[in-house]
């Protein structure tokens, strides 16, 4: 019998970009019981609802992976909403959890919780060395209270709470909205109509100077899942690449993999967003044995591809 066979788990946010793959390696490793709380069923911002959804459920563990997500502008203009529904959902998720005996809670952080000028790579124990960068702040600190907490149930509760910090996702399937879509997705889209209008010119955000790494997402699903069954510790670990790219560069492998032939402007009068990116993955490798497989030109081949046969805008917020 596989350590999932026997385990009840429930996977918030399991319809969405991240967990549809989660949910897909839970049950290739053997899990028979994996639920997908609906935000019909179930607003996880309101405690009644989580209480309720416990009570049916009765899980063995919890990966909680719903978010209210987005790109710069989307962090920009929606602040408050991304703070509070973040917040809420993940204190009441775990603190429930802990009132019903969940035996074990997997909080999913962000890289947008470090200090914005950590130094490259970013390692766990720089995490409390500085302020997030302003434009994710609010979203970067209401994720990063998570780990807060499940370091004060572990004291006081011996609560078996882990926290994992990934970097920006990319990958089929991915949220290709205009308005809350991050940069990889957001950039395939902008050439793709670029080139299907026959537009001179590409307009993107920033200088092109900042770094970013990326992990694909069918890694990042393989990772969380290895977290969630081999560690048990309130350090919080990163899951990523290790490696970076400057966006100037990701544009121009963005360019040539969607055919565009016309030029890319960048435009400094929007944010860069913070400068570099990159995290120190030592601790997930020897933790819990994960390293990333998918190469980034090999990804980006795929997302461009599945982008180009699906020729459709998803939009996760619903979910």
């Amino acid at each position: 019998m596989t350590y999932w066979a026997d385990k009840r788990v429930v996977v918030t946010g399991g319809s969405g970009f991240l967990g549809r793959f989660v949910v897909e390696n839970l049950h290739s490793r053997g899990c028979r019981d994996a639920f997908v709380p609906r935000s019909k069923d179930y607003d996880l911002r309101d405690s009644h609802a989580i209480a309720r959804m416990y009570k049916n459920t009765e899980p063995d563990m919890v990966i909680h992976l719903a978010a209210v997500v987005g790109g710069i502008g989307a962090n920009r203009n929606h602040p408050g909403t991304f703070f509070y529904d973040n917040l809420m959902m993940g204190v009441q998720l775990m603190e429930y959890a802990r009132r019903f005996d969940v035996p074990k809670f997997v909080g999913i952080g962000t890289v947008c919780a470090y200090p914005k000028s950590t130094p490259v790579p970013f390692r766990e124990s720089e995490l409390w060395s500085g302020y997030p960068e302003e434009t994710n702040a609010p979203y970067g600190l209401a994720k990063k209270m998570l780990l807060v907490q499940a370091q004060a149930y572990r004291d006081e509760f011996d609560y078996n709470a882990i926290h994992l910090l990934p970097v920006n996702l990319y990958g089929p399937g991915d949220n290709f909205d205009e308005g809350s879509s991050h940069v990889i997705p957001a950039l395939i889209r902008k050439f793709i109509e670029a080139r299907e209008q026959n537009l001179d010119h590409v307009d993107v955000w920033g200088d092109g100077t900042p770094t970013r790494e990326f992990l694909y997402v069918e890694d990042a699903a393989r990772g969380i899942v290895l977290a969630a069954e081999r560690y048990d510790s309130s350090e919080p670990v990163n899951l990523g690449s290790g490696k970076e790219i400057s966006v100037r560069d990701l544009s121009q492998k963005i360019r040539n993999l969607t055919g565009f032939q016309g030029e890319i402007r960048f435009d400094v009068s929007k944010p860069n967003g913070q400068p570099r990116r990159c995290l120190d993955v030592t601790k997930a490798r020897k933790a819990f044995r994960f390293e990333a497989e998918m190469d980034l030109d090999q990804g980006l081949k795929s997302t461009v591809e599945w982008y180009l046969r699906s020729n459709r805008i998803v939009d996760y917020r619903a979910a």
